[in-house]
């Protein structure tokens, strides 16, 4: 297996499991960001173009919702 491929597949886990677990913690929420962002990496390393863009747009999304309910636990 090439090591882009078992890359690729470390990120598309993560993202699945720390989106299995995100009501359990706002750290998983955070998890998921970050694995979004390895996805990017990869959808860009590949040559996936589309798909990095798109992943970068949910490690966004992803890290403003962490933001938020970080900020709503605190209140």
């Amino acid at each position: 297996m090439h090591p882009l491929t078992i890359f690729g597949l470390f990120a598309v886990t993560a993202m699945l499991l720390f989106y299995a677990f995100e009501d359990r913690s706002p750290w998983n929420i955070l998890g998921f960001a970050g694995a979004c962002a390895l996805g990017s990496v990869y959808g860009f390393l590949q040559g996936a173009w589309p798909f990095g863009v798109v992943e970068a747009v949910w490690a966004v999304v992803a890290a403003r919702r962490w933001r938020r309910k970080r900020q709503s636990i605190d209140l």
